[in-house]
């Protein structure tokens, strides 16, 4: 075998629709990989000889013609348009709410996070930014496609992009954390202690560990499952048909109806809540799925957020509006965004951060007295802030080459083919060298050393996840 081989999968009914193509030139096999209509991601392995890299290329085709992909021609297929909530123009007849300031990221937004120092928002156009709480523009990261959401896993921050990749963020270029599954068309996604959960377009919901390993999947009673949320507990999972918990095991723990299908979620401590499209957030207790509280908003809600342990319940629609409700259900405020519905959302020190169909990151004084002005119409004057010339760094799968002697301080990491995979162990002194590293994917080589900025022992102590700067060693 030489050359190309290029293969489609294209499912009716807004499946799969994707492509792999696999190139053998000499002693090296090049792999492109992604959705249909788009450039897609690459990745190329040297082999000892060329019979070896036929063998590894016709692996590869074996595999993808078992999960039905075909032979195809290039350009034949059209791209299709990712499954993509829709987006609402109706503007909120309630008083606006007191902005104090709105970043214009430049498309639609569902990305939201709001740590101890940034915020983050992630955009239709690919484009995640970070700003200081007082709005100050201070990064901005470029991946190949739509960003679903962005989560954090303690000191860890990912993005879900519409390439099937999640990313992470937290050194200075994006690299892919996860690869999910061909078939799995993601609406969002959690990560808890490296263990990633994949709620999809058909309902399903898919967890796979820190080594991108899959662990199991469920189907659903309903469909467009657009909640998952993960934590010691298990999986909650929301979908046409209400929640479920499933343990860390995937069996199957409770299910609790919702009036309405479920469109987002958040989750407390001890309690989940679901936003559903008939208007409602449901409030389930985590350990047996017991409905808690019930907040009736007046149009379908698009997210919902909470003060730290439910004490205050916020929620928004898709006409534009934000609420406040206590934890007993009392509607305490409805207020105008004044810059379209809010996608996402997420509560902090008083604050509370929206990232909406018109693609900014809005940040609401949500204090009493605040909201108190803003019913009276006393409004603080809104800062409005544009990206401007400040650069994308793009997503890559390339890494800087140190020698031994420049290296400087960190931990030294090395990668090792064991049967199928290639795995990642620390080699410096002190740590558990039987132990796996969770490391980026595709700058994985074998027999190669890297040095990293930190190697962190999981929640759980059976694993070690790299976090920060990675050099390769010469």
């Amino acid at each position: 075998m030489s050359g190309t081989t290029y293969l489609e999968l294209s499912e009716t009914g807004g499946g799969a629709h994707k492509f792999y193509e696999v190139r053998v030139d000499g002693t090296e096999v090049t792999i492109t990989y992604g959705r249909i209509g788009e450039q897609g991601q690459i990745r190329t392995a040297s082999f000892a000889d060329h019979d070896k890299a036929v063998k590894a290329a016709e692996k590869k085709i074996g595999e993808k013609v078992r999960k039905g992909y075909a032979p195809a021609v290039k350009g034949m297929r059209q791209r299709r348009a990712v499954s993509r909530r829709q987006i609402v123009s109706t503007r909120s007849t309630a008083r606006q709410a007191p902005v104090l300031w709105r970043f214009a990221s430049g498309a639609p937004a569902f990305g939201i996070f709001i740590g101890e120092d940034h915020a983050w928002v992630g955009n239709e156009n690919g484009d995640v930014y970070t700003l200081t709480h007082d709005g100050r523009v201070t990064g901005r990261f470029g991946l190949p496609d739509s960003v679903k959401c962005i989560v954090a896993d303690d000191f860890w921050i990912y993005a879900g992009c519409d390439d099937g990749n999640v990313y992470d963020l937290g050194a200075k270029v994006p690299r892919v954390a996860y690869e999910i599954a061909d078939d799995v068309d993601i609406y969002w996604l959690d990560i808890h202690d490296g263990v990633l959960g994949v709620s999809d377009r058909k309902g399903g919901v898919t967890v796979v560990d820190h080594e991108d390993e899959f662990q199991w999947s469920r189907p659903a009673n309903g469909d467009s499952a657009w909640m998952v949320r993960c934590s010691d507990e298990g999986v909650f999972h929301g979908h046409s048909g209400g929640v479920t918990r499933y343990s860390e095991r995937g069996d199957r723990v409770w299910h609790s109806d919702t009036v309405g299908s479920v469109l987002f979620g958040w989750q407390e401590r001890t309690e989940v809540f679901a936003g559903t499209s008939r208007s409602r957030v449901h409030r389930f207790a985590k350990s047996d799925g017991r409905e808690t509280g019930v907040y009736v908003c007046d149009a379908a809600v698009f997210s919902c957020a909470t003060s730290p342990d439910g004490e205050f319940v916020f929620a928004g629609d898709n006409q534009s509006s934000v609420y406040c409700f206590a934890a007993d259900g009392t509607r305490l405020w409805k207020l105008a965004t004044g810059c379209g519905s809010a996608f996402s959302m997420q509560y902090r020190d008083e604050r509370l951060y929206l990232v909406t169909t018109d693609g900014s990151l809005a940040c609401v004084d949500a204090s009493p007295a605040a909201v108190h002005a803003a019913e009276q119409g006393q409004l603080p004057q809104r800062q409005d802030i544009k990206a401007g010339a400040i650069e994308r760094v793009e997503a890559t799968a390339e890494v800087e080459i140190v020698s031994h002697v420049d290296a400087g301080e960190g931990v030294v990491v090395e990668c090792t083919q064991e049967g199928g995979r290639i795995r990642v162990h620390v080699v410096s002194d002190g740590y558990n060298r039987s132990w796996g590293v969770q490391f980026p994917k595709q700058i994985r080589v074998p027999g190669a050393r890297y040095l990293v900025s930190e190697v962190l022992t999981s929640a759980s102590g059976s694993f070690y996840r790299a976090r920060g700067e990675i050099k390769r060693i010469r």
